[in-house]
């Protein structure tokens, strides 16, 4: 079997199927041995796992899953790496199968019924820069049977996800990896691990999922609403991020009082102009139910 892992090995696949790389699809190949074992290793994948991999390429991490993996189920969009995968993996593998389509139009739930019988699943991917947030949030807000979500993605992206409250990277893209999973950032990875090379560096980041949310709050998607309104415009107070949103009807005295209210109840110093950034999650659980109060007594 040639490892695709090898640069040489991965020209000798490209040039034999006469292969452009799409800028649509964000195609990226990993060409490193070093950092698909620490995929693998991060994933902790074992003869007992059912592993849905997302953009297998070629099959270069493929490759890896199917020798550690029970079964590996992979779904790529660009069919003309169908053959390519038949060639590098299914042909090589009785534990694995190829489905041509796009992630975010694929039901996973039947993929984890019919491979792992309704069973959660490990996930695996080298996700595109482009649509990587779209993928994640998708997979974590449809509460798919997953047990962790092991990602290449772009390093701005992966520090986000672990980002604390204070910190520039910390936004609402932090809150809503945090409130479904825990990110833990395995390894960074150099551009000159990938064929073509990006421009940017990328990180393999470890969501593994909550079996209960780590916050309670009465309304998740109102508590989304106000954390998507307070990082909206960054350099503004709270108060004016909630009041200014389009999804929110608070007024100017409502937000303040709100803002009071949570202040109190965690034990800060009263303060109606702090910013979003310095809210951590269950501070926002809190925050968002003081506004759902509002509009509560508004219809009363």
């Amino acid at each position: 079997m040639a490892d695709l892992g090898e640069p040489r090995n991965t020209i000798a696949v490209l040039q034999k199927y006469d292969f452009d790389f799409k800028k649509r699809f964000g195609q990226n190949f990993l060409i490193d041995t070093h950092v698909l074992e620490k995929i693998v290793a991060a994933a902790e994948i074992t003869k007992d796992d059912v592993v849905l991999e997302i953009g297998p390429g070629i099959g270069t991490v493929t490759q890896y899953l199917c020798e550690a993996a029970k079964h590996v189920v992979t779904v790529e969009i660009d069919r003309t790496l169908i053959p390519v995968l038949t060639d590098t993996t299914l042909s090589m593998y009785d534990n694995v199968t190829i489905i041509n389509n796009d992630i975010l139009k694929t039901d996973i739930a039947e993929i984890v019924e019919k491979y792992n019988d309704g069973k959660p699943v490990k996930v695996v991917a080298n996700l595109p820069y482009y649509i990587t947030t779209p993928i994640i949030m998708t997979l974590l807000e449809k509460h798919v049977p997953v047990i962790s979500m092991t990602l290449m993605v772009q390093e701005e992206v992966a520090r986000r996800m672990q980002a604390g409250p204070g910190t520039k990277d910390y936004g609402a893209l932090s809150l809503a990896v945090q409130y479904y999973a825990t990110p833990y950032i395995a390894a960074f990875v150099p551009p000159n691990c990938f064929m073509p090379r990006p421009k940017v560096g990328s990180a393999v980041i470890k969501l593994t999922l909550h079996d209960e949310a780590p916050v309670k709050v009465d309304d998740p998607s109102l508590m989304f609403k106000v954390i998507k309104a307070s990082f909206a415009q960054r350099r503004k107070t709270l108060q004016n991020g909630l009041t200014n949103s389009a999804e929110l009807t608070v007024s100017k005295e409502e937000a303040a009082a709100a803002i009071i209210e949570m202040e109190k109840k965690c034990g800060l110093k009263e303060n109606p102009l702090i910013r979003g950034e310095k809210l951590t999650l269950p501070q926002f659980a809190i925050l968002s139910d003081e506004i759902g109060k509002l509009s509560a007594n508004e219809d009363f």
